[in-house]
């Protein structure tokens, strides 16, 4: 028996050995950033009925702020956005700004009355990215839902639509062309190979569609352009969807995927696209699988592509447990993912 001791121990160095190896060429994990909360968020016991009764009785509004931990976005909202004074004094004044993880357990009483995890609210509301802001009115009604980061001027005129009440008058997207209008526009979209050529007539289409909706003299859209549609995996990953480009503004016709005659506004306005430049991922059976409205880095938007292509969606409607999912395949490959690059 004591012959095969050496055999023995020589499996087990072998099979440390093997381990050693497959650790060593697992790829690293980067980008992930802590974020420190700032301390006049309200601390709240999550029951959302005597939160928006308090805000109300105070004269303010309860904005629900859905963070993750290690999110970068999370992070560029409150050290570039809030830490700015306007911002600050004026979310101080007009709301209370209550923190869900939405990965958290801790309890949560929603507005009917159901008490669910903090996670479960959040599927339930069906948040995707973080950070996701729900501004909610004296009644504890959604005014406005910011799904993702956006850069101060954008979130500063969110604060003023909220705050001065202005969805008693019109809606978010009428606000912001209003804003905009005063705006010189002069230059043209700015196109790319992939863009399928109008006519469009998207009940036709059985592949995958992305559809992008811009505007002229836009930088956010330039900074799509540059930064992302330039690279060169997000360009093979776009490139196998149907692909094309609408102003949001303007009359272009076209065909929806249901078979209705419209144009590129009117179609804008009918799916509340509010930003320029959104995407909608379409699949033509199932119909709008995600859509981008926010500021998002090269992993997150080549993942969102991904999530419609692969057909993961179908079997997992988180995103964030797909991109976690997607992200170790990579690093198991020994490939780095780095979330902010």
């Amino acid at each position: 028996m004591l012959k095969w001791v050496p055999l023995r121990l020589l499996s087990i160095v072998l099979l440390l050995f093997c381990r050693s190896v497959v650790a060593e060429e697992t790829g690293r994990f980067l980008g992930a950033k802590e974020t420190v909360y700032p301390t006049w968020f309200k601390e709240s016991f999550l029951d959302l009925r005597e939160d928006v009764a308090e805000a109300a009785a105070a004269g303010r509004r309860v904005l629900l702020f859905f963070h993750q931990n290690g999110c970068p976005y999370c992070n560029l909202m409150v050290e570039r956005n809030l830490s700015q004074r306007d911002i600050e004094t004026q979310m101080r004044r007009e709301l209370d700004v209550i923190g869900v993880n939405m990965w958290g357990d801790r309890p949560v009483t929603d507005l009917a009355g159901r008490e669910l995890s903090e996670k479960a609210f959040a599927a339930s509301l069906r948040v995707q990215f973080t950070p996701t802001l729900l501004f909610l009115d004296e009644k504890g009604a959604v005014v406005l839902r910011l799904n993702g980061y956006v850069p101060p001027a954008t979130f500063k005129l969110a604060l003023d639509y909220v705050g001065g009440k202005q969805e008693r008058q019109l809606t978010y997207r009428a606000y912001l062309a209003a804003q905009a209008a005063s705006q010189p526009v002069a230059k043209q979209l700015q196109s790319e190979p992939f863009f399928i050529a109008p006519p469009h007539d998207l009940s036709l289409i059985r592949e995958p569609m992305a559809i992008f909706f811009e505007q002229r003299d836009c930088p956010a859209c330039l900074q799509m352009h540059q930064e992302l549609l330039s690279d060169p995996e997000i360009r093979d990953l776009v490139s196998r969807t149907h692909a094309i480009q609408l102003d949001m503004w303007a009359d272009t016709p076209l065909i929806t995927p249901d078979g209705q005659r419209t144009s590129a506004r009117a179609w804008a306005k009918a799916l509340s696209i509010n930003y320029a430049p959104s995407v909608v991922l379409i699949d033509p059976q199932d119909g709008e699988v995600i859509r981008v409205e926010a500021f998002f880095k090269q992993f997150h938007t080549a993942s969102i592509f991904d999530y419609l292509l692969s057909g993961a969606y179908k079997t997992e409607p988180s995103f964030q447990r797909y991109i976690s999912t997607r992200a170790e395949r990579i690093r198991e490959q020994g490939r780095d993912v780095d979330i902010w690059q």
